[in-house]
């Protein structure tokens, strides 16, 4: 089966484990990295022997590259995906989509009127883990999805980051940074979103950096910290989502559960791509389930290696990462913080399909 050629934009921390998984899937082959320091890219290159270490420029001008995964800061989401759109090339980008809704639309925008596709992390959806998840639900383990709960508790990046501003900026917080694996995984498994109500807050103004090399400054919060949010799914499901960097003590509350008709799932760690999954029924003690589903390490750029199968296969619905997806779960997130500064739900105004399962020996 052919391969679709690869370049990535945006050469930081995030980048290793991309390089390293690309040229590991069956369907894609990269052949350029690029960033605006050009001396980071070339050291990215010769460290896992990728062809070519490019401008940004030059990589939007290389005809022979059919992919292009955007690996920049959140701030410059859109700009970079609609470059490479407008450059005649499909792209996959980092979560969020963008940091503003209209930015995410005039994304989709582009990509239509040029016909081509958009993804977006995270696609751990896609690992073992949630994908044994929703086989489970399919088959009727746990009869109808009646709610769910998930929690993202944590006390903030300024703890071990190196460069943790950026978290408190606005279009940070933990809503927006971790926010988008937790809503996809929802979405994956119980489906789209009606609407949204949420309550926020900025618990602690000012933030002081405790890791090196910055230890010692200051954070002024310019964005909630904690959010805590209620969704209703057009399936009929209800789930309670709580963000938080405010919490200074720990929890023992679990990521994600689903709550059915006859029994409750455990959902591991959507930020991971494996288990493990547990289920509950008829009050018995909750017991651990096998994954159905391969990709369970840490598999980075699963969801490019399914855009590229779609490119190759014209199945649609194998680009299950994809731009509407991610779309939605950006609207959901700003929706939390309207809802709170309304005081009213939010009702959501765009819709994704829910993404079709893979199949247990699926390789990409």
């Amino acid at each position: 089966m052919s391969k679709k050629k690869v370049g990535i934009i945006g050469c930081g921390n995030i980048s290793a484990i991309y390089m390293k998984n690309i040229p590991q899937f069956e369907h894609l082959e990269l052949l350029a990295c690029a960033d605006i320091d050009r001396g980071r890219a070339a050291a990215r290159a010769e460290e896992f022997n990728i062809p070519h270490a490019y401008s940004v420029q030059e990589l939007l001008q290389d005809a022979s590259i059919d992919i292009v995964i955007n690996l920049t800061i959140p701030a410059v989401h859109a700009e970079v995906c609609i470059q490479v759109l407008e450059a005649g090339k499909h792209v996959y980008v980092e979560k969020p989509l963008a940091v503003t809704r209209e930015e995410g639309q005039q994304i989709l925008e582009v990509a239509q009127r040029k016909g081509l596709l958009v993804g977006s992390a995270p696609d751990t959806f896609l690992g073992g883990g949630i994908q044994t998840c929703a086989k489970l639900i399919n088959d009727g383990w746990i009869g109808t999805p009646i709610a769910a709960t998930a929690f993202m508790m944590g006390k903030g990046h300024e703890h071990w980051h190196p460069d943790p501003e950026f978290y408190y900026a606005k279009g940070g917080g933990p809503m927006f940074d971790m926010g988008p694996y937790y809503l996809t995984a929802l979405v994956a498994l119980l489906g789209p979103i009606r609407r949204v109500t949420g309550s926020t807050n900025i618990s602690f103004p000012e933030r002081t950096i405790q890791s090196e090399k910055k230890r010692g400054q200051k954070i002024a919060v310019e964005t909630p910290t904690h959010i805590a949010g209620v969704l209703d799914f057009h399936s009929g499901a209800i789930a309670t989502l709580v963000t938080s960097f405010d919490i200074m003590g720990g929890t023992q509350l679990p990521n994600i559960e689903i709550y059915g008709s006859q029994g409750s799932l455990r959902v591991p760690d959507p930020n991971n791509f494996g288990g493990p999954v547990m289920i509950r029924k008829n009050g018995s003690d909750w017991e651990p389930i096998p994954l159905s589903h391969g990709y369970k390490d840490n598999s980075r750029g699963l969801g490019v290696a399914a855009m590229a199968e779609a490119l190759i296969t014209g199945e649609q619905g194998a680009h299950r990462a994809n731009g509407e997806l991610a779309y939605h779960v950006l609207e959901a997130m700003h929706g939390f913080h309207d809802a709170s500064d309304s005081g009213r739900h939010y009702v959501m105004h765009s819709s994704c399909e829910k993404p079709a399962p893979l199949k247990p020996d699926a390789v990409l």
